[in-house]
């Protein structure tokens, strides 16, 4: 298989190291396992009692029964059969690609948007059409380039809603209107929803899968990482028809057998008791997203206001630079790292993703030392 190099990570391997402030990171400010306790409510001594009397050996190739039957209460029409736990989100999508995609077949992805939806059906040797999101269009898929782009040896659509890295995000007309374009074709959806939980506004997240007709052609990606705070544990999931779960615990077994044990232990007690940390979480998130897109419009660095997960995407073509020179200037001239917007894509190209999970303090001064640099080379809008 040879596969590009992901970019995201490639450039916070290099760069991030370097920055005294990042606001480049994929992940939020992780918890740990006291916090856990704290936010769950979990007596400390009985969990550690049980916890550390668990065998260190394979778990269930699925997953655990108890967390797999708690992941489909949260999607009502789903058995726990038709759930599998996976290493992490990115483990999922990696499995719902080699399970159902092979060499020749049409794929249609998103961009810009989270580089595993169009290199890993590229390295499998798939057809990948590209469906540009605009933000003249609010990321929302173009309708008419979806359809443009649909022949008949068009096997998967590949969504990621939110979007990362635009914070786009589709709401139940937007969602319907790609699934009738699917009605009545064998096409299957593989929609990556890792950032369900962290949505602003009035509406909450709408799943692709629960449209009438869609739960049947529909694998849905999510996981503890984003609205949990587990990135370190690497622990995500796979939700869809149960013959295709099947397929996919058969490259599961392949890749790594079976999920960690451990963090399933702990992710059955983040999802029983976390709702209310969930929501205060997505509240103070509103609260820096709000301050964010106003200062970079501010400056100058125009930028769409984003409806979900923790990410905003403002253009940077004011400075007539590539996103990858703009911001190996800002990192060298003011240690502030940002993700240049080609990492997520050609489409991103002109833009630059900033990350928002943060302590206020950190953003203000990051936000201050970008306007800076802006203002030194004469970019800044007056």
């Amino acid at each position: 298989m040879n596969i590009k190099p992901f970019a995201v990570e490639e450039w916070m391997n290099e760069y991030e190291v370097g920055a005294l402030y990042n606001i480049a990171e994929t992940c939020v400010d992780s918890v740990s396992l006291d916090e856990l306790f704290e936010l769950t409510g979990e007596n400390k001594e009985d969990f550690l009692k049980d916890f550390c009397a668990q065998r260190l050996t394979y778990g269930n190739i699925w997953g655990s029964e108890a967390l797999r039957s708690g992941i489909s209460k949260l999607y009502h029409t789903i058995k726990a059969d038709e759930v599998v736990l996976t290493h992490g989100a990115a483990g999922a999508n990696h499995h719902v690609f080699c399970s159902l995609i092979s060499a020749g077949d049409r794929v249609v992805s998103i961009m810009p948007t989270y580089q595993q939806l169009y290199s890993i059906p590229e390295a499998i040797g798939a057809d990948v059409a590209i469906m540009h999101l605009k933000q003249e269009n609010d990321y929302l898929p173009d309708l008419n380039e979806l359809k443009s782009l649909v022949t008949p040896e068009t096997k998967m659509i590949c969504i990621n809603n939110p979007n990362n890295p635009t914070g786009g995000v589709m709401d139940a007309a937007d969602l319907e209107a790609i699934a009738e374009v699917l009605r009545g074709t064998n096409i299957m959806v593989l929609s990556d929803e890792i950032y369900a939980e962290l949505t602003y506004g009035l509406d909450r997240h709408i799943s692709i899968a629960t449209l009438p007709g869609m739960k049947e052609r529909t694998i849905v990606v999510n996981g503890f990482s984003k609205a949990y705070a587990m990135t370190g544990w690497r622990l995500g999931y796979a939700v869809g028809p149960e013959p295709v779960i099947k397929v996919m615990t058969k490259i599961h077994q392949s890749c790594i057998m079976s999920a960690p044990t451990t963090s399933q232990y702990a992710a059955i007690a983040a999802l029983h008791s976390c709702d209310d940390s969930i929501e205060m979480m997505r509240d103070e998130y509103n609260r820096r997203r709000r301050y964010v897109v106003k200062a970079l419009n501010d400056m100058g660095l125009t930028c769409f206001e984003p409806r979900g997960a923790f990410y905003v995407f403002p253009c940077i073509r004011c400075s007539g630079l590539t996103s990858q020179e703009f911001c190996e200037m800002l990192l060298k001239e003011q240690e502030v790292a940002i993700i240049p917007g080609d990492a997520f894509g050609a489409s991103g190209e002109g833009y630059a993703r900033i990350s928002y999970a943060y302590s206020v303090e950190h953003l203000e001064t990051a936000m201050r030392r970008i306007r800076t640099f802006l203002k030194d080379h004469g970019w800044l809008a007056e």
